[in-house]
């Protein structure tokens, strides 16, 4: 399999907040934000894998700003790092000010998506390639976050998750 970049897997998806998708407060529903997430990240993971993709995990969500009714929304996903058969996804949300034009980074979020072939088991991908400094960044802690996940699962013992020890040992 060849390798990809994490910018050939960039997905962005941009929509205004229209009234029938807000909460009482006029802000966007959190399952609103939540559902284009996905498909940007679906997308994304699509875009690495070319193969059909699940959702297997949301890893993390951050709802930091509310996104007010009639808001210009960016939702950008790009695959951070792919194991063997699985992908972390990390989306960033934007919000564009209606008369600067200026974007603000709103919210955040790590999925993981999970390739599987036509019967729905789970088919290997290949590996991913970061280029720039957040790219490298997410990429390096894409192992953590999955040691994290599988011990708080229990499918990993604690002692196994070398990347998360050697985060709290000092071996000098």
């Amino acid at each position: 399999m060849t390798p990809n970049t994490a910018g050939a897997t960039k997905t962005t998806l941009t929509d205004l907040v229209l009234p029938s998708e807000t909460n009482p407060l006029n802000n966007l529903f959190g399952g609103e934000l939540l559902a284009r997430m996905d498909r940007a990240a679906s997308i994304s993971a699509r875009r690495h894998s070319r193969r059909f993709v699940v959702t297997a995990s949301v890893n993390h969500v951050a709802f930091n700003r509310a996104i007010p009714l009639g808001s210009v929304v960016t939702v950008e996903a790009k695959v951070s790092r792919a194991f063997k058969s699985s992908m972390e996804v990390y989306i960033d949300v934007w919000t564009e000010d209606r008369e600067s034009g200026l974007k603000t980074k709103a919210n955040e979020a790590i999925y993981t998506f999970v390739a599987v072939d036509e019967t729905g088991r789970p088919i290997p991908v290949p590996e991913i390639i970061p280029e720039t400094k957040i790219e490298k960044l997410r990429y390096e802690g894409a192992l953590r976050r999955k040691e994290l996940s599988l011990v708080l699962a229990g499918k990993m013992k604690p002692n196994e998750a070398t990347e998360l020890k050697a985060l709290f040992l000092n071996d000098k």
